[in-house]
């Protein structure tokens, strides 16, 4: 049952904009999240082990972030706001509400610039308001010689598998669907690329699905791609790591022993494992020429 709630405030200015995202503001309009990612860091017992029966909708949310960007068009205090950093902006339940997408025509209004991250095709939906933000939003100074618009679009992908994909993110629309869209976004000339996180142990970094991801990428037209390692937490039922052990039983039962001895006692890998992973990033980067970031800072 989607609850629907009375928020406080939906805009939130970051302390120090993000190197990976460039996130100055952040905006959410819902909570939780249908495409329940057994890796998602938001998970826990907030929630439960379903995200999407957890789904929260802020009815108010365009009024308070009319207010909240009128204040902050005064004052001239322009910077990028991420859609969204705790669910997806295009969420199963966005086609009825549409508050992303009224919300993407208040920033317009105020000419604010915008990054959509997502796992969704609906993103296509709002290629249009997306489009005249691109053209009409105001860049911070730092950014404005490295970025010829006000649109960013990131599409999240752990494999391009969607078999593994089924697996992992049994929620999300397939990773062959959002290549496809992802596409269609580089088509209409929108600065977009891949948030590769997180990779998958022994599973999606194998060196064969490596070439395979970027390689894919490379061909879609992704202008970056950001990879990053799996970090898992907590050990209660609805948690990403009991989660994500209880699927690598399941599904690849040979690795068990490799999870179990990277995260019984630590949420992230080794930092071995670590170091090895983004030497071999920046490889393929070079080698498929595409950036590891959205820009160079």
């Amino acid at each position: 049952m989607i609850k629907e709630i009375q928020a406080k405030s939906v805009l939130n200015k970051t302390k120090k904009r993000d190197t990976w995202f460039l996130d100055d503001y952040t905006f959410n309009p819902y909570q939780s999240c249908s495409y329940n990612c057994l890796y998602c860091y938001i998970r826990g017992s907030k929630y439960g082990t379903n995200l999407a029966t957890s789904l929260s909708v802020k009815t108010n949310a365009i009024e308070l972030l009319e207010k909240q960007l009128k204040k902050r068009a005064e004052k001239g205090e322009y910077g990028f706001i991420v859609l969204s950093s705790v669910t997806d902006p295009y969420i199963n339940i966005e086609r009825d509400y549409q508050l992303t997408r009224r919300a993407l025509e208040i920033i317009l209004k105020y000419r604010f610039p915008v990054h959509i991250i997502t796992k969704s095709t609906m993103v296509e939906r709002d290629f249009d308001l997306l489009k005249q933000i691109h053209q009409q939003a105001i860049l911070p100074d730092d950014l404005q010689s490295k970025l010829s618009g006000g649109t960013l679009i990131t599409f999240s992908f752990s494999t391009v598998d969607d078999e593994i994909g089924k697996i992992f993110e049994p929620g999300a629309p397939k990773p062959s669907l959002r290549i496809e869209t992802l596409q269609k976004a580089i088509k209409a000339n929108f600065h977009a690329g891949v948030s590769l996180m997180p990779l998958l142990p022994f599973i999606t970094d194998t060196t064969e699905h490596l070439e395979k991801l970027f390689s894919t990428f490379k061909n879609a037209g992704a202008k970056y791609v950001m990879p990053a390692t799996l970090t898992v937490f907590g050990n209660g039922k609805a948690d990403s790591k009991t989660l994500i052990l209880n699927a690598i039983k399941k599904h690849y039962p040979e690795l068990e022993a490799r999870y179990l001895r990277y995260f019984s006692n630590s949420h992230q890998l080794p930092v071995f494992y670590r170091n090895a992973f983004y030497l071999k990033m920046k490889e393929l980067a070079e080698v498929y020429q595409l950036r590891d970031r959205i820009i160079n800072m």
